[in-house]
């Protein structure tokens, strides 16, 4: 489903996930095992194969959500036993709130305005490129992560940018700060930014970011 298939404004069920981040033309995988959001994959199915992607503000059963999400089409879908499913949601679209609707259904859903991408920021410079990278060489070796570097150096920009918004071990503000960043050039040294904060604050008296 491309960004054209969508109009301004979207009623969307939503699942809040901290930590979860999903962005445009991504792939994020979900093992979906709690009740109401196993009703809210098997309308999903039955209806347009969308969910809005968001994290919480807080806990508890029904916490404030933040501002920006994105819509993830589910590209993979298997039915598992106990009525659980395992998903691929592949990125569409980011959105902003519009607003809370009253529902009956258990899973919660929005009004929500897509937010237009510009489909030709897809590259940086080399001198982004090449920063990037070497944080996060230095990030991976201080953390004891594995890390298959040819593979990395094949990823294109855009791959390379949000995929690793994606996996980093960052907070949850920080990855909505992530998500809210409309350019790759500026996510990308967002991302930097993290890499250098993270990997000086780690262990006991790690800080996180708010």
């Amino acid at each position: 489903m491309s960004f054209e298939a969508l109009t301004d404004v979207q009623r969307l069920s939503v699942f809040p996930l901290a930590g979860a981040l999903l962005l445009p033309r991504m792939h994020l995988p979900l093992h979906i095992f709690e009740p109401r959001y196993c009703a809210l994959v098997s309308d999903a199915m039955a209806r347009d194969r969308r969910i809005g992607m968001i994290q919480p503000r807080g806990a508890g059963d029904v916490p404030p959500l933040f501002d920006m999400g994105c819509v993830g089409r589910i590209a993979q879908f298997e039915a598992l036993e106990g009525g659980r499913y395992n998903l691929m949601l592949e990125g569409v679209a980011r959105f902003k709130v519009r607003r809370e609707l009253e529902v009956t259904t258990a899973f919660r859903q929005i009004e929500a305005e897509i937010v237009p991408e510009d489909p030709d920021d897809v590259n940086l410079s080399l001198g982004r490129r090449a920063s990037l990278e070497s944080e996060s060489r230095t990030f991976a070796e201080a953390h004891g992560y594995a890390v298959d570097w040819d593979s990395v150096a094949r990823l294109d920009d855009e791959a390379l940018v949000n995929g690793i918004a994606q996996i980093a071990p960052f907070d949850a503000a920080a990855k909505q700060a992530l998500l809210e960043t409309d350019s790759l050039a500026d996510r990308c040294d967002t991302i930097v930014q993290l890499l250098q904060f993270f990997g000086r604050h780690d262990g006991e008296d790690r800080v996180t970011l708010q």
